[in-house]
């Protein structure tokens, strides 16, 4: 068992009969009183986050899990599909149980990270913070178009629709801010 003073940001614990996400996390140490661990917590399954105040000292039970690599192979209606980059065995992950922002961001190929509870259940799907991808359609850029001159939006080779200086054009590969969903450069 461990205690608040082991709390960190991703740090994976045992809550309420559900498995919790540490957020964010603040040690307060009030004038009058005792000490507080004030918590921001991600439940795994529902996405639904929640704050938490435990006391100091509070014990825990930190959740061990194991991260391996996969490549995104494709996905249906329901599933999607996964290869081992080592064993090359190939898992399937229910549809439902990704988030709409790594979804949008999964192409053929793509490398993930993917976390699992000692039960061998996915906890955690991670895809890389930046990634080059192709946008497919946007509307055409003008001569004289700068980065300081504005946006528009754009159709990336996954679906996602993000928004890119005037200048690109379809065809073009940009670097994407997965996390922020933000257009950084122009890829050559």
């Amino acid at each position: 068992m461990a205690s608040t003073s082991d709390f960190k940001n991703g740090l994976i614990i045992q809550h309420k009969n559900n498995l919790w996400k540490i957020v964010d996390f603040q040690h307060v140490k009030p004038g009058k009183g005792g000490a507080f661990v004030r918590t921001k917590l991600k439940n795994i399954k529902t996405g639904q986050v929640v704050d938490e105040t435990f006391r100091a000292g509070h014990k825990i039970e930190i959740i061990r899990i194991e991260a391996r690599d996969y490549n995104f192979i494709y996905s249906d209606n329901d599933f999607y599909y996964f290869m081992d980059k080592e064993t090359y065995e190939q898992i399937s992950i229910q549809s439902n149980f990704i988030d709409k922002d790594i979804s949008d961001f999964l192409a053929e190929n793509t490398p993930v990270t993917i976390t699992f509870d000692p039960n061998s259940n996915p906890v955690e799907i991670r895809i890389p913070s930046h990634m080059n991808m192709e946008i497919i359609e946007t509307d055409p850029g003008e001569k004289g178009n700068t980065a300081q001159g504005g946006t528009k939006p754009a159709k990336l080779v996954t679906g996602a629709v993000i928004n890119v200086p005037l200048f690109v054009q379809e065809g073009e590969v940009v670097r994407v801010d997965t996390r922020e969903r933000k257009y950084i450069e122009r890829v050559k």
